[in-house]
């Protein structure tokens, strides 16, 4: 595929800074005559910039974006992109917002694929102008938002109007509102620019892009044909502060935590028939922290040997539980055994007997900033039942703006949406739980849900990709594109995990629609033949 244009005649434009505009027969005309349209009913577009670029660069652009893998184009180290790009700066009258959506096109209509995708944030990161280079790059019109913050804005810049008091618009506008709008406004530019419509309309993302798919799915499933969403970040009211049991309950050495891990793993692993590193079955591994009460680890980083004890068993075995309030109720899930949990359990050490609490960040924002509604604040020496009390406050004040939890997809379903959603079993940052709860809710409320909506379990696959088990990553959105264009109903999920015993080579396997179970039958551990689906 060629990515610029082979001839072109010149054409000088004022809107253009330092770039020079070409327009070949037929070529849409990159600038703010064609997008003087571009609207909205409800927002006050405050600045419209439209800029052309040829051989755009998308390197240190998060080029791959998450969405398959940057083409080999062969003698072209660094990948580069015709780029028409749309940026609209608007606010939402009386709520003092400021939301920048930023929308690409190919610059020629000949390398426009008919489709539109768009990328999905992480984090407080809701996207970017770089969010859209990858779809352009690869034949896609494409549009993100930034949420009405920029990535480098602190949360409290953003999520307080003033101490004590939440910024409710800027939340509405990072949970749903601006992702909705972006979609719209990049949609409308398409067929401004294209002088159609896309044919089949898009959504990829994981983690909070995950949990804006299912938004999207919630409340706008019009919008999309298809939507990607890994790992997703949803039921974010219990998600979040949950992020803060491990550091409530535990300070340990990573090293320390990384024993245990590695000895739930070597005792768990082969009860799939293989052994891979892998523990495919974590409903029934039963393997006890206390086992290993007595034993020494050798620590590097600080250097040292330590003696595990059984207080050390036993906050290890309250994160694998998830949180508990102070009479006993289970108030989110914990982790699987193979997840590292250093994330959660997180420590900067000077030596072995000298350590300080390193929070999840973003389970330390969500306690600072909109349930203490203090920047500063500490969770040093809170007790169980102030922890019980943050918990609560935020399910009963923030479930119905950033929950994003409700099971009922019967708008997606009449809208003939669908959805794939995939989730790593060996996640160290969103419990993979979580979205199982959520997708049995929703077969609760309707049997025919794998029709339109369907989950995937990973198992060894770490947060969005990687480890030791199959990575569905990279191999998820042809899945959903063959589903949505050709009707093929997603019985398997390709994923692709490093070979065992040849650490160079690589195998495939199919994962299984939940609830089947990825399971090893016989032969050779790396042939996609020797696993099956029960």
């Amino acid at each position: 595929m060629a990515f610029h244009l082979a001839s072109a005649l010149v054409l000088l434009s004022g809107l253009l800074t330092g770039t020079i505009a070409t327009k070949e027969p037929g070529t849409p005309l990159c600038s703010k005559k064609t997008f003087k349209s571009l609207r909205l009913d409800h927002i006050d577009i405050k600045k419209l910039d439209v800029t052309s670029h040829h051989n755009f660069s998308t390197s240190g652009r998060n080029a791959t974006g998450g969405v398959g893998v940057i083409p080999d184009i062969p003698g072209i180290e660094t990948p580069s992109v015709d780029i028409c790009m749309v940026s609209v700066t608007y606010t939402h009258p009386g709520q003092h917002d400021l939301i920048n959506t930023y929308i690409g096109l190919p610059l020629d209509s000949k390398n426009w694929n008919s489709r539109f995708l768009m990328h999905g944030g992480g984090g407080w990161y809701s996207g970017g102008p770089s969010s859209v280079l990858t779809p352009v790059l690869l034949g896609y019109a494409s549009s993100s938002t930034d949420g009405g913050h920029g990535p480098s804005a602190s949360t409290a810049d953003w999520g307080l109007t003033s101490q004590g008091k939440t910024n409710w618009p800027a939340l509405y506008d990072f949970s749903s509102v601006a992702i909705s709008e972006a979609a719209v406004l990049g949609k409308l530019a398409t067929k401004l620019y294209f002088g159609s419509k896309a044919e089949f309309s898009y959504w990829h993302g994981c983690s909070t892009g995950g949990r804006q798919g299912h938004a999207l799915a919630q409340e706008h499933p019009e919008l999309f044909d298809g939507i990607v969403a890994g790992a997703p970040a949803i039921l974010w009211d219990k998600f979040a502060p949950a992020g803060l049991w491990g550091p409530f309950v535990a300070q340990l050495l990573v090293c320390v935590v990384d024993a245990f891990t590695q000895a739930a793993i070597a005792e768990c692993d082969a009860l799939d028939g293989v052994s891979d590193g892998i523990i495919a079955y974590p409903g029934q591994c039963h393997f006890k922290a206390s086992s290993l009460v007595g034993q020494q680890v050798n620590c590097t980083e600080p250097a040292g040997i330590v003696t595990i004890t059984e207080k050390m068993a036993e906050l290890i075995s309250a994160v694998w539980d998830g949180p508990h309030s102070t009479t006993g109720q289970s108030l989110w899930h914990g982790f699987h055994y193979d997840s590292s949990l250093a994330s959660m359990i997180g420590t900067s050490c000077t030596s072995v007997e000298n350590c300080t609490i390193v929070p999840f960040p973003i389970s330390e924002d969500w306690v600072n900033v909109f349930l203490a509604r203090n920047p500063k604040f500490n969770i040093d020496g809170l007790t169980g039942q102030d922890y019980d009390r943050l918990f609560q406050q935020s399910i009963d004040q923030y479930a119905s703006v950033i929950g994003t939890s409700n099971p009922d997809l019967s708008k997606m379903k009449k809208e003939g949406t669908k959805m794939l959603a995939w989730h790593g079993m060996a996640d160290q940052l969103v419990p993979t739980n979580g979205t199982i709860e959520y997708y049995e809710q929703t077969r609760d409320l309707d049997a025919d849900v794998t029709d339109y909506y369907r989950l995937f379990l990973a198992p060894g696959v770490t947060h969005c990709g990687f480890g030791s088990g199959f990575d569905p990553a990279e191999t998820v959105f042809d899945t959903m594109r063959a589903w949505v264009e050709n009707g093929t109903v997603p019985d398997r999920l390709e994923g692709v995990a490093v070979a065992v015993g040849n650490t160079s080579a690589t195998r495939t396997g199919y994962l299984c629609p939940y609830p089947q179970v990825f399971t090893y039958i016989s032969g050779d551990i790396n042939s996609a033949s020797s696993f099956t689906c029960v």
